[in-house]
């Protein structure tokens, strides 16, 4: 009897271990919408109808239909999209064509309405013609600049090879990139065709503005398609694999197209706006600059000899400093302006306008503030008086205030600005002193002060810096003096130039390009910004002054050698000027001497830049959220999809 009861008390036991059932509250639905049918039906030929209905399952959403829904070919007149409970209605507006494949790519726009499980890249497909062509080309846009990832801008394809169909034809075949840059377009014919890449900005599918950004090369693309497979991953929860399956599935190529999208420089000039932030100047900024400044007239002010002028190298961005305090106090300045602007054909002529420059704040706001200073200063001087303080009898006179920009640690390779505030009137360089310590004593140490080039306002210090060496740079008062007669203050700052043992060289051998051309190639810094640039010599650059840290490498093709990076342009047959990335981070530590060998061209260019350095991340992709799993997980059970059988891990 005991050994039955025994028994009886182990059978208990297991069937407990391995018991049917579903955890409290039962399993999250997890299962993404299915198509169940749709009219006409998907692939259908000899199609009339230009409204589709596509049925689903289950109550569904569609997410930012007007941007993540694409139409192939392109609808000159926008599609009407809707959901309706369980489906959803595509009503075409243009005329369908004859013999011809339409594509409606739904991307991840669409997933059920109650938990948002996604249905994944849905494209719906016809055809008015007797056959349905599948196949598809894919690749990547990039910024030509930086090759950042271009996200939203359309990708087209073009049967008819001249270059000239570009400006004139709308795209044959479109799609639009996702945040990758990426892009799919399908339901292509067997031919041979040329991709472009076009940022639409009136919707005509081609080119007709100088203002769009663009993507093109001569390549020709001929669609192919072969037999693959590809290995899926099958997780168990969100921490463990269960299995690795192999998928076959139909490869089409080319899957690597590469556009480098640019926009070209802006030619028409025309009067973008003034402004007058400041009461004592006002600024005029044009789309594009030219050698002959603006005339002004002044209509309720005498204009001849009234301002001084800054302006860029540029000349597209032109500032007016008011001399007298007459003009500045004066809130309304009435001028007539005589300039350069292109005409509807392009071609420049002169143009004038009447313009009025108002100041931000009226001079008796400003008048009221100044008074509100005076009082202040007023009332703290009588405090100290009462406290038998010294106090100051005069009201202080403003003093000029330069931007000193001099650190206290410097790099051997480095030099010091000093901006000003408004315009000088006065530039007293004997009043600038340098002074380097030697064996523990003070001696003057040469150097250049000199103005900056196309910058009105700033000046800098050139000197040659030893390293492990202690400067000082002194500034006596009233060194400086502005148009309006304000002097500066005197100034000190200690300098101390590093140690050379506190730096890292770093030496590139490249390859991969003709050592003829003119390479200019820039050290950046985690966010993408320029720590130091130089121009290679025989496919070799080297860095001096590298500071302990990480780096990334870019590099441009200088074809002008005008020290920048230059755009395109399309009418020309000019791509922009070619631009790389190092696809790893360099690591520099004191005292190393780091050298690094770059094929520029062994990397596909939208694989070069390093992920750590993009600005234009890729969004997450809608994913089944995998709840189950991961909450039979934590029961300790395994989940299987039909929901019906779970079984304890640890048994």
């Amino acid at each position: 009897m005991k050994k039955l009861l025994y028994i009886f008390c182990i059978a208990c036991a297991v069937v407990g271990c391995a018991r049917m059932g579903q955890p409290d509250g039962g399993w999250y639905d997890d299962d993404p919408p299915v198509v169940i049918g749709s009219y006409p039906v998907d692939q259908s030929t000899n199609v009339k109808a230009k409204k589709i209905t596509i049925y689903f399952d289950e109550f569904i959403k569609l997410e930012d239909a007007t941007s993540k829904v694409t139409v192939s070919p392109p609808q000159l007149e926008m599609p009407e999209i809707n959901t309706s409970g369980k489906k959803i209605v595509v009503e075409l507006q243009d005329s369908l064509k004859e013999n011809t494949t339409y594509t409606i790519d739904f991307s991840d726009a669409i997933s059920d309405n109650n938990e948002g499980n996604p249905l994944g890249n849905y494209t719906y497909s016809f055809s008015t013609g007797d056959q349905i062509d599948t196949l598809e080309v894919s690749g990547y846009v990039l910024d030509a600049s930086n090759l950042e990832p271009v996200k939203g801008i359309k990708v087209g394809l073009y049967n008819d090879l001249a270059d000239s169909a570009f400006k004139t034809k709308p795209m044959l075949r479109v799609s639009q990139t996702d945040s990758r840059g990426h892009f799919v377009i399908k339901g292509v014919a067997p031919g041979t065709y040329r991709a472009y890449a076009l940022k639409d900005v009136d919707g005509d599918f081609r080119f007709t503005q100088k203002a769009e950004m663009i993507g093109f090369n001569h390549d020709t693309i001929v669609p192919s398609f072969k037999p693959d497979t590809r290995t899926d991953t099958i997780w168990r929860d969100s921490l463990h694999i269960d299995a690795l399956k192999q998928i076959p599935y139909t490869h089409f190529l080319p899957d690597d197209i590469t556009l480098l999208a640019f926009t070209q420089l802006q030619t028409d000039r025309y009067l973008l706006k003034t402004e007058r932030k400041d009461a004592e100047k006002f600024s005029m900024f044009f789309s594009y600059g030219h050698p002959e400044l603006p005339v002004i007239k002044g209509l309720n002010f005498k204009s001849d000899s009234a301002f001084v002028v800054e302006t860029g190298e540029k000349q597209d961005t032109i500032h007016y400093w008011l001399r007298d305090t007459t003009l500045i106090n004066q809130d309304t300045l009435r001028m007539e302006i005589s300039y350069m602007m292109s005409d509807t054909l392009g071609n420049l002529i002169s143009h004038t306008d009447t313009i009025e420059a108002l100041a931000k704040v009226p001079y008796e706001k400003r008048l009221k503030e100044k008074t509100k200073e005076f009082e202040k200063w007023q009332k703290e001087q009588e405090k100290k008086k009462k406290r038998d303080e010294d106090y100051d009898s005069i009201y202080p006179a403003q003093a000029l205030k330069p931007n000193y920009q001099v650190p206290s640690s410097m790099d051997p390779d480095k030099k010091i600005e000093i901006e000003m505030p408004t315009p000088l009137l006065r530039c007293d360089t004997a009043g600038v002193h340098l002074y380097s310590m030697i064996d523990s004593a003070w001696y003057e140490a040469p150097f250049t002060f000199r103005p900056v080039e196309y910058q009105l306002r700033k000046y800098e210090i050139l000197a040659e810096w030893r390293p492990d060496t202690e400067y000082s740079l002194e500034i006596d008062s009233a060194a400086f003096e502005d148009i309006y007669g304000l002097v500066s203050d005197p100034f000190k700052q200690g300098i101390k130039v590093k140690s050379l043992d506190e730096y890292c060289t770093l030496t590139l051998n490249l390859s991969g390009i003709a050592d003829s051309l003119c390479l200019r190639v820039q050290l950046l810094n985690n966010s993408g910004g320029i720590v130091k640039e130089a121009v290679a010599q025989n496919n070799v650059v080297h860095f001096d002054y590298v500071n302990p840290g990480k780096y990334y490498v870019g590099a441009f093709v200088d074809a002008n050698r005008n020290g920048v990076w230059d755009t395109g342009n399309y009418d020309e047959d000019l791509q922009a000027e070619a631009v790389y990335y190092y696809s790893r981070v360099i690591e520099c530590k004191e005292k190393w001497d780091v050298t690094q060998s770059w094929d520029l061209t062994s990397v596909p260019r939208y694989r070069q830049k390093p992920q750590e350095i993009v600005k234009q991340k890729p969004e997450g992709q809608k994913k089944q959220q995998n709840r189950n799993a991961q909450r039979a997980s934590d029961l300790g059970i395994t989940y299987n999809k039909d929901k019906t059988v779970k079984v304890d891990k640890e048994k």
